[in-house]
């Protein structure tokens, strides 16, 4: 599955999450059998290129998320995670909330 994040900066595995304001890359993450497969990141969404992302984590849950909801994902907040590893660890374990409209 195809996880989307909005990071502050292009790194790796510490790359933390950011508000969709304040983000200056978008982190794509291949997450599969419980394992990180790849992380991929892109200035704009644009360039991304999937056709089918299945969930979006945001940093909190005042960030306009209706964008997501329309192109079919899944909006997941975090709760005290910051970085890309932690929050896949979150996800993992299912210590994520979901957005519901």
């Amino acid at each position: 599955m195809l996880i989307l994040i909005p990071v502050e900066s292009v790194m790796d595995q510490k790359s933390r999450i950011a508000t969709l304001v304040n983000k200056k890359a978008w982190a794509l993450v291949k997450f599969e059998s419980g394992e990180i497969q790849y992380i991929q990141f892109f200035e704009n969404r644009t360039a991304i290129g999937e056709e089918w992302i299945d969930f979006v984590i945001l940093e909190n849950k005042f960030e306009n998320y209706m964008e997501f909801m329309q192109e079919g994902m899944m909006v997941l907040v975090r709760r005290q995670e910051e970085s890309i590893e932690e929050i896949m660890e979150a996800f993992k374990f299912k210590e994520l909330d979901e957005i519901g409209v």
